[in-house]
């Protein structure tokens, strides 16, 4: 009776271990301290990526100017279920034409749409197979006569 009991204790624990969340940080979290040594009108782009490091990405618009992303994210995954978002922080320090510190922003989950870092689905062309057309397709397609 107590090796059942200690087995199905033992299931029952894999299986809640098993379910626990999974959390992921991605992405680069700015202290505050560094962030407030960063002074607009002053800092230049060289002084920045000295006291901040390499952004996540930079603006691709030349006409706005220079803009640095610092981009940082959690997400809890449960099990096989899809990542949750939790927390996103975005970090954006945009420069003027002469590389000077022109606007420092900051965004969070609220203010916009998530980013999406990697789309794991690769869209295909062609016709979605149900389950049973997938099962019995083949069947039929095979010619016996000419297999020794």
């Amino acid at each position: 009776m107590s090796i059942r009991f200690a087995v199905i204790a033992a299931v029952l624990l894999l299986g809640a271990a098993a379910c626990a969340p999974r959390q992921d940080y991605r992405g680069i979290t700015i202290e505050e301290e560094k962030v407030n040594l960063v002074k607009v009108g002053q800092s230049s782009e060289a002084q920045v990526n000295a006291l901040l490091g390499s952004p996540s990405t930079i603006s691709t618009f030349p006409d706005w100017g220079t803009v640095y992303y610092y981009i940082s994210s959690q997400t809890d995954t449960v099990a096989f279920l899809a990542p949750e978002l939790i927390d996103q922080q975005v970090l954006a320090i945009a420069f003027d034409k002469d590389s000077k510190v022109k606007e420092i922003k900051r965004y969070g989950l609220k203010d916009g749409k998530q980013i999406a870092f990697v789309d794991r689905e690769t869209p295909t062309r062609g016709k979605e197979l149900t389950f049973l057309e997938q099962l019995f397709g083949n069947l039929g397609r095979f010619n016996s006569t000419g297999a020794k």
